[in-house]
């Protein structure tokens, strides 16, 4: 346990909020708990739904940017509470647009994450299907240990 301890400083978990994300958010955190490791909890804004954004556009009268930006502190804000839970006590916050696996990658590297967890299914659509889930990309190519979490 001493040498796990020593080799996992930092844990990376990538969010989209979703209910998968979720089991994610509770896995890494217990983890970094027990671990005593940072965790740093990512979200990748990728494109909101053009009903999502007509809606805010017409009701609230924001911008697609804002929206945007407004999804992704609701995604994190939701993150942090739940890893408290979990007992996560050094946790970081993280927003990054554009490919969700490209994004986790960047992040994993630059901020030295020695591990990424995710959950085994997001909110991916039927593309996801055919061209690959993040999870299984992100197992290929990371340049660290994946946790994939069902």
């Amino acid at each position: 346990m001493q040498e796990a301890r020593s080799a996992l400083r930092q844990i990376l978990v990538a969010t989209d909020g979703s209910a998968g994300s979720d089991r994610a958010i509770d896995a890494a955190a217990q983890l970094a708990k027990s671990l005593g490791a940072r965790l740093l909890i990512l979200t990748v804004q990728d494109r909101l739904s053009r009903d999502t954004v007509e809606a805010f556009e017409t009701i609230e009268h924001v911008a697609e940017g804002d929206v945007a930006e407004i999804t992704a502190q609701n995604v994190l804000f939701r993150a942090r509470k739940r890893a408290a839970r979990a007992g996560a006590t050094d946790v970081h916050l993280q927003t990054e647009s554009g490919d969700p696996t490209e994004a986790i990658l960047k992040v994993s590297k630059q901020r030295n994450a020695d591990a990424i967890v995710v959950g085994k299914r997001g909110r991916g659509s039927l593309a996801g299907l055919l061209l690959g889930s993040v999870s299984q990309k992100l197992v290929t190519l990371a340049p660290c240990n994946v946790m994939v979490v069902p």
